[in-house]
């Protein structure tokens, strides 16, 4: 812990005194109203009849003033983490000279605080780029550790989902042409600096039920002790103001209250501290009750480095045939698996001279079509892609489908490798053999998430067989091949109609749809701005597998505020030993049999309880903001442990440290009486 933290934290916390702030919190409240009451005791002591114990009432003050501190010091100190975060944030924040390139194709130099949404700008090697915006021309390897803390640079380029920039990361190697999505005060990281620095932290629903709770019981105990009041004087006993408020404060949940912020706002600590942004309090708890969990199969569940590793031609064609095809398809097509066929072929000896392709027209690839490829003009069309994207168009057009076509893409499919069909005009000559792998600890990782009862879909493009080994070799419950756009959000409401909670991955503008509709949204940093919109949750290091981390720190959140709350109730059993027996045994002798602590006093007494309910909370502030460890079980095996544990050890630690306190104001202050 870095003593500035500390400090600011311990300032912070007298700042939060301010009762307009303490209303937000009602529990600590109402202990700061009587911590008022009790300085008013002191400083008017002849309207409340306090003259003989002005000394007992300032160590009162002074223990609830310390109750009140510890409470805020754990919010702030948890704010501060964050805050802290943020600082780093604002270092990527730069006043650049920005290269505008006008319609006419000047290009200007101007600040960077002077570009607006839609403006065009040139970034070459060592520059910052100065907005956030999407790549409309150019490939580059960008520098994005001022945002990621990751010194490898990354890979942007044009035209496909890796597209997206952040203001404030430097150029490495090239150029880009960058369009500017953002006007000056919106960016990505002013965004994330808002968020992180907590000013637009929003409650989550548990958190706002807990919270209702702790209000009734308040409220509950504040009757019991006004009826205190009216029993005392049918005893005989005088009871004064001090002892009144002494005995609510340790009868209401204040371990809890004074923890429950600093809980939910670690929470949101602890996935930026992943690198994950989270847009608000709600998104990291609704990861702790996530049912169903989608994700990508290349990238996320594979390496998705699909490597062409062979060519298969079916019956009655040459491979030399199948390999012309495949590299003419290949040309023109940037994505890892079409460079993978050129390297293949080069590897092959095959060997090709680009210029006698470089006036045909080229197929892009498109989610809808699943195939690219090429148009020359004497040799004719030649596609590759999707064998069932293939064959549906071969049909189309009135030719044949090769009667060993399905064996071999079937064989293929079979091994864990995903099959491209390869066509020239109405003839389908072969196959390409794309070969993927699984990442290490996958299986494992799903076995996890199964025994907290959540369920694993797979969606992939490839067909069913390879979907198939895939999901068997991964481990997944479910998967759905051949998938497009609109099969995520279907998957996604399909869930939710029964009553699921849902999270999902992704980085494409035709995530967007599915992102938005999930539970928990984890869009990844290095994908388009519609998908980092659409999304709760921002991965500042682009790894999909991250919401796996993500459903455990929120399963942790939700633990951690269970736990704390079980421990919170148990302590005021204890308390119930200490104070009610301190109150009531002059007139009732009986009560004495309560006394199990064997405690020296009445008055030793009800400081020590109060004194524990005071020192409990920055003793559980490490615990709140770290979180209670989570290991995947039953909900029924984590009640056990948490009624054993926290439950058990909330009533019986206490006992302990009553006694101990005792003891120690025994010596210090008693023990002459």
């Amino acid at each position: 812990m870095k003593r500035g933290l500390i400090s600011q934290a311990i300032k912070d916390s007298f700042i939060k005194l301010n009762p307009i702030h303490m209303m937000t919190n009602p529990v600590m409240f109402v202990v700061e109203m009587g911590t008022f009451l009790i300085l008013l005791t002191i400083l008017f002591p002849f309207l409340f009849g306090t003259e003989n114990q002005i000394l007992y009432n300032v160590i009162v003050f002074d223990i609830l003033f310390l109750t009140v501190l510890f409470a805020n010091f754990a919010e702030a100190f948890a704010e501060g983490r964050g805050k802290a975060q943020a600082d780093s944030l604002k270092k990527a924040q730069k006043d650049t000279v920005a290269k505008r390139i006008h319609s006419s194709g000047k290009i200007e130099s101007v600040s960077s605080l002077e570009l607006r949404r839609g403006d065009l700008v040139l970034v070459e090697a060592g520059e910052f780029i100065p907005g956030d915006g999407e790549i409309v021309e150019g490939v580059a390897s960008i520098d994005e550790s001022a945002i990621t803390g990751e010194s490898a640079p990354v890979i942007r380029k044009a035209k496909s989902d890796f597209s997206s920039v952040t203001g404030g990361t430097m150029v490495c190697s090239d150029w880009i042409k960058v369009r500017i999505t953002t006007d000056p005060g919106d960016s990505f990281i002013d965004r994330m600096i808002y968020l992180v620095e907590g000013a637009k932290r929003q409650k989550a629903p548990n958190e706002i039920a807990l919270n209702t709770l702790l209000v009734v019981f308040t409220i509950i105990f504040l009757i019991v002790v006004m009826t205190m009041i009216p029993i005392a004087g049918y005893l005989g006993i005088e009871m004064d103001l001090s002892t009144l408020i002494i005995l609510l404060v340790c009868l209401i949940p204040t371990t809890i209250g004074g923890l429950l912020s600093a809980i939910g706002i670690a929470g949101m600590d602890r996935v930026t501290r992943f690198n994950v942004i989270a847009k608000s309090g709600r998104a990291v708890e609704a990861a702790g009750d996530i049912n169903t969990i989608i994700l990508d199969k290349t990238g996320t569940i594979t390496f998705g480095n699909r490597l062409a590793t062979s060519f298969i031609p079916v019956s009655n064609v040459n491979e030399q045939e199948l390999i012309e095809a495949a590299v003419i398809t290949s040309l023109y097509d940037e994505t890892p698996e079409g460079s993978s066929v050129l390297e293949l072929a080069k590897n092959m000896k095959f060997h090709w001279n680009i210029k006698n392709y470089d006036k045909g027209k080229i197929i892009p690839f498109s989610a809808e079509e699943r195939m690219s490829g090429l148009i020359l003009e004497k040799q004719g069309t030649y596609r590759k892609g999707a064998v069932s994207a293939i064959t549906q168009y071969i049909q189309s057009i009135g030719g044949c489908i090769p009667v060993d076509l399905f064996r071999i893409s079937d064989q293929v499919s079979s091994q864990g490798g995903t099959p491209l069909a390869v066509c020239k005009n109405e003839m389908i000559l072969g196959v390409i053999y794309l070969k993927d792998t699984v990442k290490p600890g996958m299986k494992e990782k799903f076995e996890e998430l199964r025994k907290m009862g959540i369920k694993t879909v797979m969606c992939t493009g490839d067909n069913a067989l390879t979907a198939a080994t895939i999901a068997k070799e991964a481990g997944v419950d479910e998967f759905i091949a051949e998938c497009k756009p609109e099969d995520k959000i279907r998957v996604v409401k399909d869930e939710q109609a029964e009553g699921k909670m849902v999270a999902m991955t992704g980085d494409g503008t035709n995530d967007a749809p599915a992102l938005a509709q999930a539970d928990v949204g984890l869009a990844m940093n290095s994908g388009t701005i519609a998908a980092k919109e659409a999304a709760n949750m921002v991965d500042l290091d682009s790894d999909p597998t991250k919401l796996i981390q993500v459903v455990l720190i929120g399963k942790q959140l939700l633990m951690t505020r269970g736990a704390l709350t079980t421990f919170s109730i148990a302590n005021d059993f204890s308390k119930y030993f200490a104070i009610i027996p301190a109150m009531f045994s002059q007139a009732i002798p009986s009560l004495n049999i309560l006394n199990i602590m064997n405690l020296h006093s009445p008055m030793s007494a009800v400081l020590s309880a109060l004194l524990f309910n005071a020192l409990i909370i920055p003793g559980l502030i490490p615990l709140a903001l770290k979180g209670v460890k989570y290991l995947p079980m039953s909900a029924n095996e984590l009640l056990s442990q948490n009624l054993m544990i926290f439950g058990l050890g909330g009533i019986l630690f206490p006992f302990l440290a009553i006694k101990m306190i005792d003891i120690i104001l025994v010596f210090l202050f008693f023990h002459s009486a």
